[in-house]
């Protein structure tokens, strides 16, 4: 028997996550049946939608994997193979490759529990859950095809130092844009400008509406949006006539659920009828068909140093609550990952 360990769920959350919140058990895996495949996890993402996703208390909290497999019943995925799975807070896991993915959502989490990955070569196959993964395809499509940029026009990212931001930032540099970034710490904002982003604040020191008057005294033409709540609302009052908006995340609020909508939505529904403002919502497995087109394109832009990327990495898969905690922190740069 195989020993494996894997987070759950012990308590609700009352307000912002706590560590009290998990527990760490151990379970015997069965052997393996004809066709089913043993996976090992080497390196577990950690997001901001971990903390809303609906799980319910003693299960296993989601996260997308890179994972081996250890063993295998299965020709067509051999000792070795490398293996994207959406199996939780696991270290071990024996599944079926056809497997229905238990945490599937139409457009939030992928049908399929695992696909497979080609070789990265001289790059950690971590990339797959950061800059080539959903965080950067969600900065991919959201920028160019939700803000739709165009040379010269100037583009606001919230949340810049984020494993999407910092890629939708760079990619709008890459479009010949004016790209203004906000960040809450000295060492982000360090990052942002060794990127190639114009004008980066700290905003936990100056408002957005101070950094927008030195900034974009006339208006921005794109936000991005990772953040939501009042900052957002005065993103929007800022775009110029026929701006567009990328609504992708809303991480001021994960951590309370109180999104206040009612309060805003007829302040919000006035600008946008009145300036023709189009803001657009991202799921990015709305684009599914075409992610391997992205990641070929992406894939040569790290390699022509054109596209940068940076990881925060916890070691040991005991850390699982502390990553996910961080995230709320604010203290991370880049892409957030567990190594196992």
């Amino acid at each position: 028997m195989v020993v494996a360990r894997r987070w759950i769920q012990c308590k609700p959350f009352q307000g912002a996550a706590t560590l009290e919140c998990f527990q760490l058990i151990e379970e015997e895996l069965p052997g393996l049946k004809n066709d089913e495949i043993l996976i090992e996890a080497l390196y577990l993402s950690v997001d901001p939608y971990m903390r809303v996703y609906p799980i319910q208390v003693d299960k296993t909290p989601i996260a997308l994997q890179v994972a081996r497999v250890k063993e295998s019943k299965n020709a067509a995925y051999p000792v070795g193979k490398l293996v994207l799975a959406m199996v939780g807070w696991r270290d071990k896991t024996v599944l079926h490759p056809d497997q229905f993915n238990p945490y599937y959502v139409p457009r939030f989490a992928p049908e399929k529990t695992i696909s497979e990955l080609p070789d990265l070569g001289d790059f950690p196959s971590s990339l797959y859950l950061g800059i080539l993964g959903m965080p950067g395809l969600s900065g991919y499509f959201g920028l160019l095809r939700q803000c739709r940029p165009k040379k010269g026009d100037v583009v606001l990212i919230s949340s810049a130092a984020s494993a999407v931001g910092s890629v939708a930032g760079q990619i709008a540099k890459l479009k010949g844009c004016t790209v203004i970034g906000s960040a809450g710490s000295q060492k982000k904002i360090d990052w942002l400008k060794s990127l190639g982003f114009d004008y980066v604040f700290n905003y936990k020191e100056t408002t957005l509406d101070e950094a927008l008057q030195t900034f974009a005294p006339d208006g921005i033409d794109c936000y991005f949006d990772n953040v939501g709540g009042s900052y957002s609302q005065t993103a929007l009052n800022a775009l110029k006539p026929r701006g567009r908006m990328c609504c992708c995340g809303y991480i001021s609020a994960y951590d309370t659920l109180n999104h206040q909508l009612d309060s805003m939505k007829d302040d919000l529904l006035l600008k946008i009828m009145v300036n023709e403002l189009s803001v657009s919502g991202l799921m990015v497995l709305s684009f599914e068909d075409e992610f391997q087109e992205a990641l070929s394109e992406m894939a040569q832009w790290i390699k022509e140093n054109k596209l940068k990327y940076k990881e925060t990495i916890f070691e040991g898969f005991t850390k699982m609550p502390e990553a996910l905690l961080e995230i709320f922190q604010g203290t991370a740069v880049g892409k957030l990952i567990v190594k196992a």
